[in-house]
């Protein structure tokens, strides 16, 4: 890249950032929380006053959860690869299957078997819709009132403000396909018991 490029991807770094933030509905004030960086060098960072750096991207990309040259707009190779980096969360394995920065997210979660409490799964609710794909094993899928054990081969979808959770009644660890927008990877909040 020559420096008109790399000064035209730098211009746009601004107003890629605003989309994201908006589109994953955080202010300001969420993102200089979870980011450590301040509202003022957020707000030029936007509004293109300030030059955006390493330092400061790379905890962008991080809790936007995409990759810096897509955070940057850097130009396309004409690759059509994915070339994701799996996660883990909450003991759960994620590999990215999508790249794009808005719209619907598709993850393949590997989910080791639970443990038996002999309580009943905790449930969550947030925005948006949730559909889910069973590769291998078994899925537990608390939905409500209801208990339900899928299997590979079997799809699920629900509104996401009933209140749902999911795990592993085991033995052996299970594969899924997840899709879900921005909103799905936003904290859940907890609903409240059912009275069980």
């Amino acid at each position: 890249m020559d420096d008109d490029d790399v000064a035209s991807v730098l211009t746009g770094v601004g107003a890629r950032l605003r989309a994201l933030r908006r589109q994953q509905g955080t202010t300001l004030s969420q993102l200089s929380e979870t980011t450590g960086i301040s509202l003022s060098t957020l707000s030029r960072l936007e509004s293109g006053l300030r030059k955006p750096t390493l330092e400061l991207l790379l905890p962008l990309s991080r809790v936007f959860n995409v990759p810096l040259d897509e955070l940057v707009g850097a130009p396309v190779t004409g690759d059509p690869r994915i070339h994701p980096r799996p996660f883990i969360r909450d003991g759960r394995t994620f590999v990215p299957l999508t790249r794009h920065l808005g719209g619907l997210r598709a993850y393949k979660q590997i989910i080791p078997p639970s443990k038996p409490t002999g309580a009943r799964l905790e449930q969550r609710t947030h925005e948006g819709y949730e559909w889910l794909y069973i590769l291998s094993g078994r899925l537990l899928l608390a939905l409500g009132e209801n208990d339900l054990i899928l299997t590979a081969g079997e799809a699920a979808e629900f509104d996401t403000h009933v209140p749902h959770g999911i795990a592993n009644p085991g033995p052996h660890p299970t594969e899924l396909l997840v899709l879900y927008g921005p909103q799905g990877e936003r904290m859940h909040v907890r609903a409240r018991p059912t009275g069980r």
